[in-house]
């Protein structure tokens, strides 16, 4: 049962934008047009990603990618799959954090990634790792990232006991950030006014 007022709605997404943001990869404008959601072009980069997802899972344009690296791909989901773009959402103080996670079965949740440069281990510090406490009262156990580099296939897996410590901190400087700068924010979903 949810106790306190939710006063922000965030996404993993958005909060990734944060987090490349103190560490320099992203200017504050950058930022901000990110919490507006000033429209960008999307990249060739996000165009694949999504158009292998679709693949992978509802076998859309299967003809782009390498067969082997869907089948390996495949092997890794929940058998059988339960849900696809499962709604999540977590509350943490007063944010609500929330998103999709690509695939469920009965214990197992899995996120399907696409990159250009995989590092091992890029994923233990995800925001997308909420998405287990969140899922926790589905019975989801673990969460399973299924990452291509579109040449191979890497899994990183967390389970319930992962260590949210640096999600949860950056979470509350990137609120002290949005109070900081409200005037500036005109998409108001971020401070759940909307």
């Amino acid at each position: 049962m949810i106790s306190t007022t939710v006063k922000y709605k965030l996404y993993p997404s958005l909060l990734s934008c944060f987090d490349r943001f103190e560490r320099g990869y992203l200017d504050e404008q950058g930022l901000l047009d990110r919490i507006n959601r000033v429209p960008v072009p999307q990249t060739e980069a996000q165009f694949r990603g999504a158009s292998f997802e679709d693949a992978v899972i509802k076998g859309i344009g299967e003809e782009s990618f390498d067969p082997e690296i869907l089948s390996k791909v495949r092997s890794f989901l929940p058998r059988p799959m339960l849900k696809t773009q499962v709604y999540c959402e977590y509350q943490l103080n007063d944010s609500l954090i929330y998103g999709y996670v690509d695939v469920i079965g009965k214990m197992l949740a899995v996120d399907i990634k696409t990159t250009g440069n995989y590092r091992t281990g890029c994923f233990a510090q995800s925001h997308q790792n909420f998405y287990l406490p969140a899922l926790r009262a589905k019975g989801i156990r673990s969460l399973r990232y299924v990452i291509t580099d579109f040449k191979d296939v890497y899994l990183e897996e967390y389970d319930q006991m992962v260590d949210l410590n640096y999600q949860e901190g950056q979470v509350l400087r990137f609120c002290e950030f949005l109070e900081a700068q409200r005037e500036r924010v005109t998409d108001l979903r971020v401070f759940a006014r909307i």
